[in-house]
């Protein structure tokens, strides 16, 4: 009797284990006989002082998530849970985890490895029921990643949400394999990184958001800055700036009205002035200060949708004399003048220019560039960057913009002509939309989500739009292609929404839209399309529709980024 009232107490927790609720699904898995009691006489050692951070981390963890205190002894023959750093030709974050009775065992050629052997552990211990006596049964995964490059974007220039908020993401990430944070922190709405050589770009180019022009003044002082940087180091994050330029340089122009590249109707002193010599010097002070600050080696620069402002370039005296100057033909020439004069700037820092696939066109050095393809509509502008051998990062609109609506139903975001991303198209990302000899080429990193936040001014509906689409985004970047199964991940998904739960996120269901409603920030307003801008539209003109045309935006072909006041 009393061996059958400690399996009743103990199956449910051994079931559970067996289900392999792991997201990224590993490469291979494989029960074994026994189980792991994990508890406090637990403790976690390591064959080299290298990895004491990641054993710290991992007692951090157990601490914090289920309220079990292990110890760290580097004396590895006191280790239950053993790190070992192994020599070996793997592929870098490659890792085995192995749990039987006595022992648990994670072993890597590198620490990223041993880190994503302890996220795997976690998720495993994270599924059992809370106690002091976990009970972990026996198995064996041996794992590594499909595509270095797994990333997430935050745009903040539009809507500022905080130190502890993006913490609270890079612990995600963390828990999900995720290892790119890319940083939009200025665009037109407003400039959110402190440069002490500028003062005036956070006292008034921080002022306001993308739907209240007189908001406070938000931003991320430099000291925040270094503590968030470091607080993704440890969790194997890389975090790239993003300063865009020549356009979506409002808020600078703000601050530093002198650097202005003029007006045009609907885009007030959008970008920076290329005729102007004070502006290169400028910039650069920023890069360096950027460069400092952010150890990655990498900036990414924007070079899009320069279009909208640089009509108001046309017949200044000053950009006429320039054009002769350089046997220039057209605006897109200065444009492309600019973007390589600033661009050199960052290489000069020892650091790699990160581009939207607009800047493709530029003529940039294939090995210290890297492009990111969004216009999933121009194919064209892929095969390019192919063609001139840039390194690519994937971030097609279709399926990987997570402003887009989720669901048909949805209401506030965006679709493209009909077309919404789900969690489902994440998931399916890239084999099913992206041409076979596109994957095989190596020039392609990986890829990312972007999330665009003119609808989302609340942690509440920044949840929704990220949970639990980033756990898709993880296994599409993770899993081998062939050790995929949509069915699997749903099965797997639903046991993580009780992680979810006690995280407080407030995040769809797809199983059950009704769970969690609509998260709704601003009220929506309906405007009927012109017939010129349908046309438009129809006919793939690069057009920026009517602000706050939520109902357009629907409906939308146009071929706009999702950036600035509207679609």
């Amino acid at each position: 009797m009393k061996f059958v009232l400690l399996l009743s107490l103990c199956l449910p927790r051994i079931l559970s284990a067996q289900s392999i609720d792991i997201i990224p699904l590993p490469n291979s898995f494989k029960l074994v006989e026994g189980a792991f009691h994990l508890n406090g006489n637990t403790i976690i050692g390591m064959n080299s002082d290298q990895l004491l951070p990641q054993a710290h981390y991992l007692q951090t963890e157990l601490q914090k998530a289920d309220g079990l205190l292990v110890a760290v002894d580097p004396n590895e023959v006191k280790a239950l849970i053993d790190l070992q750093m192994v020599k070996g030709d793997s592929i870098a974050g490659a890792y085995s985890l192995k749990i039987e009775p006595q022992h648990i065992t994670i072993k890597a050629t590198d620490n990223e490895g041993i880190f994503y052997g302890i996220v795997s552990l976690l998720q495993l211990i994270r599924q059992q029921p809370p106690g002091n006596d976990l009970i972990l049964q026996g198995c064996e995964i041996a794992d590594a990643p499909r595509y270095q490059w797994r990333g997430f974007m935050l745009d903040e220039a539009r809507h500022f949400f905080g130190k502890e908020k993006v913490k609270q993401l890079l612990d995600w990430m963390a828990f999900y394999k995720l290892n790119k944070l890319h940083w939009h922190l200025t665009d037109a709405s407003g400039w959110r990184i402190e440069i002490k050589k500028y003062p005036k770009l956070t006292s008034v180019g921080a002022v306001g958001n993308h739907t209240d022009s007189l908001a406070e003044a938000k931003y991320y002082t430099q000291e925040d800055i270094k503590e968030i940087v470091a607080y993704a180091r440890e969790r194997f994050i890389t975090v790239i700036p993003e300063v865009d330029m020549p356009g979506h340089a409002t808020a600078a122009n703000k601050a530093y009205p002198e650097f202005s590249g003029g007006v045009t109707p609907k885009y007030p002193n959008f970008t920076f002035d290329p005729a102007n010599e004070n502006v290169y010097p400028f910039l650069a002070d920023v890069l360096k200060e950027i460069n400092t600050l952010f150890p990655g080696n990498m900036i990414h620069l924007g070079g899009d949708e320069v279009a909208y402002g640089m009509q108001a370039w046309a017949g200044r005296p000053a950009i006429t004399e320039m054009l002769t100057k350089n046997n220039f033909t057209s605006l897109a020439d200065l444009e492309h003048y600019f973007f390589k004069r600033l661009a050199d700037t960052v290489m000069k820092l020892d650091d790699k220019v990160l581009c939207w696939d607009e800047a493709t066109e530029t003529d940039l050095p294939p090995g210290k560039t890297i492009v990111f393809w969004w216009r999933q509509n121009i194919p064209a502008s892929l095969q390019l960057a192919l063609q001139k051998k840039y390194q690519v990062v994937l971030c097609p609109r279709l399926p990987l913009y997570f402003d887009f609506v989720q669901d048909k139903d949805h209401l506030s975001g965006r679709k493209w002509n009909g077309s919404f991303n789900s969690e489902s198209e994440v998931y399916n990302f890239p084999d099913k939309q992206m041409p076979a000899e596109v994957l095989k080429s190596n020039q392609i990193l990986g890829m990312q989500a972007n999330l665009w936040t003119e609808t989302l001014g609340s942690d509440k509906r920044l949840d929704f739009m990220i949970y639990p689409r980033i756990a898709a985004l993880a296994e599409a970047a993770w899993t081998d292609s062939v050790s995929k199964n949509e069915a699997s991940f749903n099965e797997r998904l639903k046991t993580h929404f009780l992680l979810y739960d006690k995280a407080g996120i407030y995040y769809y269901n797809p199983f059950n839209p009704s769970f969690h409603p609509e998260a709704i920030d601003f009220a929506l307003r309906i405007i009927v399309p012109r017939i010129r801008e349908r046309h438009h539209h129809e006919h793939g003109g690069h057009h920026h529709s009517s602000e706050g045309s939520r109902k357009e935006h629907h409906h939308s072909k146009g071929k706009r980024r999702h950036r600035g006041e509207g679609q």
